[in-house]
């Protein structure tokens, strides 16, 4: 906790420098086109499934593979393991697969680095005890039999929509990661690994002996596994003209929704599972679906000098939208002609009539969101939505209107029946289904959360003053707000890290809100903020906190981007003068690099908690910016 005596001074000149040098770096990263896109950068998984990519395909590139293998060793931990985070435990899922790439790159087992990482993965149980993504990969390139993964039959595509499971009950990444891997299992998928490369030395128990490839977690769980294997005995009451049915409408299925040079949900395991899917259906490598898909992949590549890796999408939406929010808070007037370039681009991504897939809860909802990457029309999401459309309507820019509805209105449409928001899906809360065998990761579904309904409220509140219609959907959000708001004043943060993140999301969103700043949803939260901030004024959390929630606003050293949503929370809550707000802003003017941003090393966001984390490369240099400028300009009130 921040318990110094702090001097009320904080040298204006030496504020107005920083803002303006972290603005006009902002802004000189604009891309022609007008968008702002930052690299987004997970854990070591993913770029070690580009290298098995290769060998599973034959087709190696020995220069990147390099390049890429010298990322994966410059990540390991000091126990040898590999993390899902800076700094985080090692994930025995993460390590085998760079444990398989690195073998696979030419790393020989008895170098001192495969060593201590083989060692990490024998001492968690083994290869065996890896995640079903992990043993799916295992099994195609025959490292473990196919009874160590899940049954999932493409026939999952013929099953009613009233049946427990159906493929429209699952998230939209659920979605496009499962049908096309529907193909690749059922046809029991073979890599061609032509360094025939095997990695058996991970296995405790040879991999054709082992019994335990499925823990068991619970009753419900239990039944599931016995449905897996009544699935497998059941197999040969399969005809043949149903699994070709099956498959075919799996194929229509990801080929409908391929996205162009931006890949099925542009996102990567997707985009790799239909790729070597059209492969093994035998489409010809080139078709133009398949060189595309292709393209789509090696467009999330980030080659420098001496490294390379693989992002997992690509977040030019979000990023736009972001720093557009920043730029309006530090120079409304001198950054106006880049935002009206970004603007006019935003307005061309604006989704309307297309076949999206939010049209399966709500068939009769006209378009009107955007998605977070480049292009993609089936699955927008309802944050970056939001968020645009709030910059729009705080923009002061002309001819915003008809954007700003009609986002609106496909917002109020996609309101869950608790009041709240998920991503991309309306009350996707399927729970049951996270105890199938295949969901041992726990993010099978898209429900409501906290974060995303916070910036709905923000939009509706502020549209909401010239159009009354958008109030009850605005009142049941502001009422499920509430609800989620924990004992100790925060909010669980779901799409960003965490606690602090999500009191950041909803105090913002308060602000423009007629709630007094009395309300307890306002004072619990500054209280608990206060009580997090660090020695040095900052605030910082680990991801961490996900999996000990003793560990809410903890971190061992503050960020930039965390005292950025601390402060900007604060004063939203109308706490500009006070001690802990200054040590915050003198924190993040102590901490500012020569070219004018921040560098936090730590991820920033969980894309799926305790799962699968993300570093947003560009929130060290927007939301920095975005806390100096308000906080100057409350000051300027005064």
């Amino acid at each position: 906790m921040f318990t110094e005596n702090y001097n009320n001074m904080i040298n204006t000149r030496t504020l107005e420098s920083a803002i303006k040098n972290a603005q006009d770096k902002l802004m000189s990263l604009q891309h022609k086109d007008g968008y702002w896109i930052f690299e987004l950068e997970a854990d070591c998984t993913i770029p070690a499934e580009y290298i098995m990519m290769m060998h599973y395909l034959d087709d190696i590139e020995a220069e990147l593979q390099a390049k890429i293998a010298t990322y994966l060793r410059a990540n390991q931990s000091e126990d040898g393991s590999y993390p899902l985070f800076r700094g985080g435990a090692g994930d025995i899922s993460c390590s085998v697969k760079v444990y398989y790439a690195l073998k696979m790159a030419g790393d020989q087992a008895d170098q001192p680095h495969m060593t201590r990482l083989r060692n990490y993965i024998l001492s968690q149980g083994g290869a065996a005890k890896a995640n079903v993504f992990t043993r799916i990969a295992l099994a195609i390139f025959e490292q473990l039999p196919w009874r160590g993964v899940p049954f999932i039959p493409v026939e999952i595509m013929l099953l009613p929509k009233w049946f427990p499971f159906h493929i429209d009950k699952v998230s939209y990444w659920s979605r496009t990661v499962m049908v096309p891997l529907f193909i690749l299992c059922t046809l029991e998928a073979k890599a061609k690994n032509p360094l025939n490369i095997n990695i058996l030395e991970l296995f405790i128990i040879h991999p054709d002996k082992e019994q335990h490839y499925f823990a068991e977690r619970g009753l419900l769980n239990k039944f599931f596994l016995f449905l897996d294997a009544l699935g497998r005995k059941s197999r040969i009451l399969i005809t043949k003209k149903m699994h070709h049915r099956a498959v075919d409408k799996a194929l229509n299925w990801f080929t409908e929704r391929l996205n162009g040079e931006d890949g099925l949900g542009g996102i990567f395991p997707a985009m790799v599972n239909a790729y070597e899917a059209m492969l093994l259906l035998g489409i010809p490598a080139d078709d133009e679906r398949v060189i595309i898909a292709r393209k789509a992949i090696d467009k999330l590549l980030v080659i420098k000098e001496n490294e390379a890796y693989c992002q997992p999408c690509l977040s030019p939406v979000w990023d736009t939208g972001l720093t557009l929010l920043a730029l309006q808070e530090a120079d409304l007037a001198g950054s106006k002609a880049h935002r009206a370039r970004a603007y006019a681009w935003l307005k061309t991504k604006q989704l309307s009539d297309e076949p999206g897939d939010w049209r399966i809860q709500r068939p009769h909802l006209e378009g009107g969101g955007w998605a977070f990457q480049f292009e993609n029309p089936y699955f927008p999401d309802v944050d970056d939505t939001a968020v645009i459309a709030f910059g729009m309507a705080t923009s002061g820019l002309p001819d915003m209107d008809e954007s700003i509805h009609r986002a609106t209105r496909w917002i109020v449409g996609m309101q869950a029946a608790n009041g709240g928001y998920g991503a991309f899906d309306v009350d996707n809360t399927y729970y049951y289904l996270n105890e199938i065998p295949f969901a041992d990761h726990g993010a099978l579904l898209d429900p409501p959360t906290i974060d995303v309904s916070a910036r709905c409220v923000m939009l509706m509140a502020k549209v909401s003053q010239d159009h009354k219609e958008y109030l009850p959907a605005y009142q049941r959000c502001i009422n499920y707000i509430r609800s989620e708001q924990e004992e100790n004043g925060s909010w669980f943060g779901r799409w960003g890290t965490n606690y602090i993140y999500g009191v950041w999301s909803v105090l913002m969103a308060l602000e423009h809100t007629d709630i007094p700043k009395s309300d307890p949803m306002y004072t619990k939260a500054t209280h608990w903020l206060k009580s997090v901030q660090n020695k040095d004024g900052g605030w910082g959390e680990d991801n961490q906190s996900y999996e000990d929630e003793s560990l809410r606003g903890q971190y061992h050293t503050s960020t930039a981007f965390q005292t950025a949503w601390a402060l900007l929370s604060l004063i939203a809550a109308g706490e500009t003068d006070t001690k802990e707000v200054k040590a915050g802003v003198t924190y993040l003017l102590n901490n500012q690099t020569e070219n004018g941003v921040w560098a936090d090393e730590c991820h920033t966001a969980p894309g799926f908690p305790r799962v699968f984390y993300l570093k947003y490369h560009g929130y060290d240099k927007f939301f920095p910016l975005w806390a100096l400028a308000r906080y100057r300009n409350e000051q300027n009130k005064t």
